[in-house]
């Protein structure tokens, strides 16, 4: 656990969030900020600053995965847009890494 990571500090339960689905290495709630009707991020409870960190840990990227893939079969999604922001000129605010799943509205591509 990062001392001052937002993230871990959710994890931790030291700050609140909307906990939609948690294991022993991911948890699963819902984005302040949706972007979509459906915009949940998942985080391995482990910190990773990105998705090159994350990428290092076979495990824990195993664990994101399948944490992805079980709340999209959950709720039913067939349709849904899986996002990694790797570095602040993308948007990455938070440096915990974390997946945004967006879904229940039409996407386009390129994003932007």
């Amino acid at each position: 656990m990062a001392d001052d990571c937002l993230f871990c500090s959710v994890v931790a339960g030291e700050v609140p969030a909307t906990r939609l689905r948690e294991d022993d290495d991911t948890l699963v709630f819902a984005d302040i900020d949706p972007q979509a009707p459906v915009h949940v991020l998942v985080i391995p409870k482990r910190h990773s600053r990105d998705i090159a960190e994350l990428a290092a840990d076979a495990a824990d990227s195993a664990a994101v995965l399948r944490a992805v893939a079980a709340y999209v079969r959950d709720q039913g999604l067939t349709d849904y847009r899986v996002v990694f922001n790797t570095g602040a000129g993308v948007g990455q605010t938070v440096f915990h890494v974390h997946a945004h799943v967006l879904a229940g509205r039409p996407m386009t591509w390129p994003p932007g």
